[in-house]
């Protein structure tokens, strides 16, 4: 019996900890820029991309905006993986009346540009 409740609660845990980990910012993804203006005709668009970040455990306002950094993270290593090196006109279409009482997880999209360095 002793066996089968440890054994219930380390999945538990598992689970757990599958549910809050964060989007880490891979090293490709680190030359990802964002930018304000609309990239000019030397910048190709690829296409556009998403990013997202459960909140379900962590809450919408963690360390360092949380779920929004998670979601700007998987933002910035999906248009690395497409070949683009700047996002343009990225919004937040999940923040509103709802995410502000209930951990919705927070989702960022963007268009990804080519760029010459």
């Amino acid at each position: 019996m002793r066996i089968k409740v440890s054994a219930g609660i380390a999945v538990a845990a598992l689970l757990l900890a599958g549910c809050s980990t964060s989007n880490e910012l891979s090293t490709n993804g680190q030359s990802v820029r964002f930018v304000e203006e609309k990239p000019g005709t030397e910048c190709q668009l690829i296409g556009t991309a998403s990013g997202e970040q459960s909140n379900w455990l962590s809450g919408q306002h963690g360390d360092e905006g949380g779920s929004m950094r998670g979601a700007a993270n998987a933002l910035r290593n999906n248009a690395a993986a497409m070949g683009g090196n700047v996002l343009y006109g990225v919004s937040s279409p999940t923040q509103n009346l709802l995410s502000s009482f209930a951990p919705t997880a927070s989702k960022m999209t963007g268009q990804v540009y080519k760029c010459p360095n």
